[in-house]
């Protein structure tokens, strides 16, 4: 099993070697990098030299890039100024494609596979203006992406434009057919349900966001600290052809927690879940 670890859960701290030291505690042999101010400066040669120079001092490999969702977000604070690809004011809409750009610019320095973007920004109901704005974003940015060695890999998040079936039809009406998806299994757990939505997504789906909740908050907790119905879960995931990645994206609840004992345990538990699920002639 592949263990990544989201910086999401120090999303509101400047990203340091401490934090990577810690990351490796967990057992994990990549990362997931959270582009917000204040965290990873993105845009910065050298907060990208830093980051390449302390992913190389702890032997971690930067599986994927989350895209900025805010400018000047944290954790703990929103900006009020969204990062949206499916704005449908042009202006806004090619700024905030210029903006993902600078994000993607980084695998010339530091290469990463994966680009976790959003379709869109908060709760929104599917409209046809937004999805064509998103396509005009998308249609250009899997190119920019593409030139780059990346795949950019669209996140199933709250709401009706970006739920798994809209997402689905979108990739499949536009043709855009070098996106693929990230799993985020609490998102689904708080919309149409878990099993579900893997099922809409699976013939897509390349990369994971593994977090729980109860159902009614996307909280980001650890593993089994919620009511998602795990050995449903694994049961799915270990049923696909390729293994998928499992990132753990959880929230700091409170200082050093959850603890990164927890972390890893959350880690062997999903692992042994997997491992016995899986046909025999998978198993690693």
């Amino acid at each position: 099993m592949q263990r990544v670890v989201s910086t999401y859960r120090y999303v509101n701290q400047p990203l340091s070697a401490a934090m990577l030291a810690e990351i490796v505690l967990t057992g994990a042999a990549s990362v997931e990098v959270f582009c917000a101010a204040g965290h990873f400066d993105y845009r910065s040669q050298e907060a990208v030299r830093g980051l390449a120079d302390m992913l190389s001092e702890h032997q971690l490999e930067l599986h994927s890039l989350h895209a900025p969702t805010e400018r000047g977000s944290t954790a703990q604070r929103d900006s009020g100024v969204s990062i949206s690809i499916s704005e449908t004011e042009r202006i806004r809409r090619i700024d905030a494609v210029d903006e993902i750009k600078r994000a993607l610019e980084v695998a010339e320095r530091l290469p990463f596979r994966y680009f976790i973007q959003h379709l869109g920004h908060g709760r929104q109901a599917s409209d046809p203006r937004k999805l064509d704005a998103a396509f005009s974003s998308l249609e250009h940015l899997t190119v920019f992406a593409k030139a780059r060695g990346v795949t950019i890999a669209i996140e199933n998040t709250p709401g009706e434009l970006t739920s798994p079936i809209t997402i689905q039809h979108f990739i499949t009406d536009t043709h855009l057919h070098d996106l693929r998806l990230c799993f985020d299994i609490g998102h689904a757990h708080i919309e149409d349900g878990v099993e579900a939505s893997f099922e809409t997504m699976r013939s897509r789906i390349v990369t994971t966001h593994i977090h729980d909740n109860h159902g009614n908050k996307d909280q980001h907790l650890t593993p089994y600290d919620g009511t998602i119905d795990w050995d449903k879960v694994l049961s799915a995931v270990a049923g696909v052809e390729e293994p998928l990645p499992i990132v753990l994206e959880l929230k700091e609840q409170s200082a050093n927690n959850p603890a990164l004992g927890e972390m890893r345990a959350a880690f062997d538990k999903l692992e042994k879940g997997l491992e016995g699920r899986r046909p025999r002639a998978t198993r690693s």
